[in-house]
């Protein structure tokens, strides 16, 4: 009897069958059937993650933009009146305003909630439109004032011969010549926002008003994650910042380095 169970062929276990979704851990560096179906959920927002993609898309645009466009304005103004107009304690506002880089961004983030909340702002795209601007403003700053100081002061003493007011001295003579720095510093604000998760997470809190890159974060909560469609997701998120970046980068380059050596 022990002789003809050992002599009793087992069935040979089968090898652990590999999901054709799962293609990230399967050891393919191509799938073996690729396909654009993923991109087609996203688009038609046929899974419920993604049931509001294109307004957290457009929530994402709108709030980038905003921070690029008014942090363009405050560190333009800034950097002109402290460069040009030779504003009183001008430099120690600009000190000061680099110092709050010593603090990391994060450990602001609960007295940023509490003002917020103070102001009434929570679950307002306002809220995080202005945090952003508070943390993008110093640097851009201090890249404006260290590119506007190269700047000719035989310009402004020229503008102000012919009758130049500082207003018409910062549009005609000011704007134009700080082109290359004022791209570099509004994309880098812009991409600033459009990456942030931290601050849109404690600010923002409906479906509706959320960034795409808070939703990009709801495909971690569950077990049984569709890593398909996040890394479809992902790869449309990652798109117009790296159009802009690669749009802009010959005034990416020479902007964020104006000023840096000293002639």
């Amino acid at each position: 009897m022990n002789q003809s169970l050992s002599q009793t062929p087992f069935p040979r276990a089968r090898p652990f069958a590999i999901s054709e979704r799962d293609s990230a851990t399967s050891g393919r560096i191509w799938p073996a059937n690729p396909t654009w179906q993923n991109f087609d959920i996203v688009f038609n927002q046929k899974h419920f993650y993604l049931a509001h993609f294109w307004q957290q898309m457009a929530n994402s645009v709108l709030i980038a933009t905003a921070v690029g466009a008014i942090t363009l304005f405050v560190a333009t103004s800034a950097a002109f009146a402290i460069s040009r107009l030779k504003l009183a304690g001008g430099r120690w506002v600009m000190n000061l305003a680099l110092f709050t880089y010593f603090i990391p961004a994060a450990f602001l983030a609960v007295p940023m909630y509490k003002t917020m909340g103070n102001y009434g702002l929570l679950n307002n795209q306002w809220s995080l439109i202005l945090a952003m601007v508070t943390i993008a403003s110093p640097y851009c700053i201090w890249v404006l004032k260290q590119a506007s100081d190269k700047l000719p002061w035989e310009l402004d003493e020229a503008a102000r011969m012919d009758g130049a007011t500082p207003l018409q001295l910062f549009r005609l003579v000011y704007l134009p010549l700080m082109v290359p720095s004022l791209v570099a510093v509004g994309t880098y604000a812009l991409l600033l926002a459009w990456n942030e998760y931290l601050y849109a997470f404690l600010l923002l809190s409906r479906d509706t008003n959320v960034t795409l890159a808070v939703a990009l974060g709801h495909f971690l909560s569950a077990d049984d994650s569709p890593w398909e469609l996040l890394m479809a997701t992902g790869l449309i998120y990652a798109l117009p910042p790296a159009a802009i970046y690669y749009a802009f980068k010959r005034y990416m380059v020479g902007g964020l380095t104006a000023g840096a050596v000293k002639s």
